[in-house]
Order: C-alpha cells, then sequence, then structure tokens
C-alpha cells in the first residue's frame, strides 16, 4: 500500500493562509464567474480520508453551508474533548503523536491523505511526512495572520511538477517531496 500525504492549500503572496483575524475573505480577491475549478476537486476525488486541525474543523464548521466532505474527516486535537454532537457522524477526533496518529489512520485502510490547517501541515512537515505540496498563491498582501511554514529541524527539498496560472492572476505551484 503506498502512503502519500498532501496538502493543497492557498497562500497570499506574503504566505499567510489566513488573515490577522482568521479570515478567509481574501481568497475570494479575484473573482471566478466561471467557477474554474482549481484541481482541488479532482484531488478530493483521488483522496480516502481528510486530516485537520481543530481551527481548520471548527472554520469549517462555522461556514454557513452543508458539510463539505464525504469521506472520512479526522480531527487532530489535544484540547477538544469530543465531536459536537452535530458533526458525530462526520468527523472523528484522533490523539496522540504525529506518527502514531498516522500509523493508526493508516492501519484503518486510509492511505492517500488530505493535509489540512496550518498547525497541522507544519507538524507533518517537521516529522517529514509530506509528500506532496500544492500551493496555490493569490495576489494579495496581507501583511500578517497564519503562516503556512514554519522552522523545521532541517532542510527538506521538493521537485517541482507543475505550474498552472488560473484567470491570468491565481499562479499555483505543484512540488514532491525528494526522496
Amino acid at each position: 500500500m503506498s502512503m502519500k500525504n498532501i496538502v493543497f492549500i492557498a497562500t497570499s503572496l506574503d504566505g499567510y493562509i489566513a488573515d490577522k483575524n482568521g479570515g478567509l475573505d481574501w481568497l475570494d480577491s479575484i473573482p471566478n464567474p466561471d467557477k474554474i475549478e482549481m484541481g482541488f476537486d479532482s484531488l478530493i476525488k483521488s483522496i480516502d480520508a481528510f486530516v485537520m486541525g481543530r481551527t481548520t474543523f471548527e472554520t469549517i464548521c462555522n461556514f454557513d453551508i452543508d458539510w463539505p466532505y464525504s469521506k472520512p474527516v479526522f480531527v487532530l486535537s489535544r484540547t477538544l474533548e469530543k465531536i459536537p454532537e452535530k458533526y458525530k457522524d462526520k468527523a472523528e477526533l484522533i490523539k496522540g503523536s504525529i506518527t502514531e496518529i498516522l500509523k493508526e489512520i493508516n492501519q484503518r485502510g486510509y492511505s492517500k491523505l488530505y493535509i489540512d490547517g496550518g498547525k497541522t501541515i507544519q507538524s507533518f512537515l517537521k516529522e517529514d511526512l509530506i509528500d506532496e505540496l500544492i500551493i496555490t498563491t493569490i495576489p494579495v498582501l496581507l501583511g500578517g495572520g497564519t503562516t503556512l511554514f514554519s522552522e523545521l529541524p532541517e532542510e527538506l527539498e521538493f521537485s517541482h511538477v507543475e505550474t498552472k496560472v488560473f484567470l491570468d492572476e491565481i499562479v499555483q505551484n505543484h512540488y514532491k517531496r525528494k526522496r
């Protein structure tokens, strides 16, 4: 069973994934009238499960939309005691070190994982457990907020797979970890 952990995320030009107030409105700063698909839907079809942190989970729960995922969602949190009643059948709380969590998820047959949320992505990178990065850059400078990357114990090298440009403004870079 080949295992893969993939990050698919948008950042501002200055590398933030949320603004100073944790907001995401800037993601819509470039109008997309034809709702051009930027690879998210096809990626979702190819993965087995989502792994996200508490903040990302709570942000999704607070969107005024129906639950967006049809695949299993694992929520990593040290502080959350239980998944809110409304989402009990939608998400599962999982605790432990990143390697323990990953081992448990993989043993349950989920091998291609979508890793989401700033702290979660950083934790996976610190353990060198990210295989692919697909980063979509929105041409806006937020000047502060939640960063995508943080300090790492060592350098991680990635190979460039491809670059796509959407709506003549949004640049998406795809990288694979060199192993």
